[in-house]
């Protein structure tokens, strides 16, 4: 069912809320501006406690692991209550921490079935300036203005996923994209961010692997459809192409019809690492093997790519949840047992292997030269960016982070399982 609210007076202040607030330290989508966990910020902090450098720490209701996403002087996240059964937008204000709203959006009567690592509310908000768009999976999709008062909700997408919800929402010029890999469809589609209506739904193509490495009609044959990957999108000879790992292959869209422009095929299936592009190439996290994640270091083209366009891979130390993260000519990656390799991003060669320990959800960082790796125990490491390996820092908060962190000015914003935090240095 697709609902809309009428907004009245209110969508004024709401845009102007947003808008004249709305800065270039806004992080407003999952892994920030560019969507690949880069910062500009400069002066962040490198250390910090429960104890030192938390200018506030406030608690979170509910459960859920979506990332905080930031504009202006409001952080967005969302969470579920009753097993489930009720679907949140929170907004907390980024100055002090208060919390602004806390909207129910969807009351489904099934909360459905989920992976014991994931909950019901793990696919991270965009933001435009003016709106936040939160998405639930099948459950639904909402557009919030800043006041907190529902523009629409759409509820009509079928698929079922069968170990929740992860892959986020982005937003392109005028359209919302959702990924929509469930076990029995697999799909993405362009909704008109203004409405909620569908511009374009493009099917999935080259899952017929998948459907012939398992018995029909079995778990196995069904899980082997599914992914969990945010797009990325990035311009090609001028023209953007929406990039998407998905079950048994990676493929390229046009942004305009969602026409597929270009895909190549691998083996397994539940990716979760966002694309990356730099150096005239796409990193995608792939795979070689069932559980067995890989990056690829893809030219783009046209059609199947050939051999000659995957300029390397490599599947040694790629964890299943984290993305990799791009720092110009080096590649960083994480294993599950917390063992963090950096890659020449131009040929694929090890530079160097460090454990850092324990596992790891959040996708790290990178700002002013550094790299934050924060595990799921609230061990946050601070490496120096580059060839050589160097540990600036170790820290330790107390919680479950699963979260990706957030960065808006000066400060790193840091979500638990049950707080969220703003950490910086102090005032001069």
């Amino acid at each position: 069912m697709l609902t809309r609210t009428s907004p009245l007076a209110l969508v004024v202040l709401a845009a102007l809320a947003f808008s004249t607030i709305a800065n270039a330290s806004d992080w407003p989508q999952f892994r920030g501006p560019d969507g690949q966990g880069h910062s500009d910020a400069k002066g962040l902090p490198i250390e910090w406690s429960e104890t030192k450098n938390v200018s506030w720490k406030v608690p979170v209701p509910g459960e859920g692991w979506s990332s905080p996403v930031i504009s202006g002087n409001q952080i967005w996240m969302t969470c579920s209550e009753n097993g489930g059964k009720s679907l949140r937008a929170l907004c907390f204000d980024k100055r002090d921490g208060k919390q602004l709203h806390n909207v129910e959006l969807f009351t489904p009567k099934e909360a459905g079935r989920r992976h014991p690592q994931n909950g019901f509310a793990s696919p991270t908000p965009v933001l435009d300036g003016e709106h936040v768009y939160v998405h639930f999976g099948p459950r639904g999709t909402a557009c919030l203005n800043a006041a907190g008062e529902v523009v629409w909700k759409n509820t009509e997408l079928r698929y079922e996923a069968f170990q929740g919800a992860a892959s986020s929402p982005i937003l392109h010029n005028d359209l919302l994209i959702l990924t929509c890999d469930g076990t029995d469809h697999q799909f993405l589609i362009a909704m008109d961010k203004s409405t909620g209506d569908t511009i374009w739904n493009q099917k999935r193509a080259h899952l017929e692997r998948a459907a012939k490495r398992f018995k029909a009609g079995s778990i196995r044959a069904r899980l082997a459809k599914m992914a969990y990957s945010t797009p990325l999108i990035h311009a090609v000879n001028g023209v953007p192409q929406l990039v998407s790992s998905g079950a048994d292959h990676v493929a390229a869209y046009d942004l305009k019809s969602g026409r597929e422009v270009w895909w190549m095929p691998y083996t397994g299936f539940s990716q979760v690492g966002r694309p990356s592009y730099g150096n005239g190439m796409f990193y995608v996290v792939g795979s070689v093997a069932q559980d067995r994640f890989c990056v690829f270091a893809v030219k783009p083209g046209s059609g199947q790519l050939k051999a000659n366009q995957v300029a390397w891979q490599c599947s040694d130390g790629i964890a299943h949840v984290p993305s990799p993260i791009l720092v110009g000519k080096q590649m960083y990656v994480i294993d599950n047992g917390g063992v963090a390799t950096c890659l020449n991003a131009l040929t694929g060669e090890e530079h160097w292997r460090q454990r850092l320990g324990g596992n790891y959800d959040a996708s790290p960082i990178e700002a002013d030269g550094n790299i934050y790796y924060m595990n799921r125990d609230g061990k946050m490491t601070v490496l120096a960016a580059g060839p050589g390996y160097k540990t600036l820092a170790t820290n330790q908060l107390d919680g479950t982070f699963k979260a990706s962190p957030a960065v808006s000015g000066p400060a790193i914003f840091l979500r638990s399982n049950t707080h969220l935090y703003r950490i910086e240095n102090p005032s001069k």
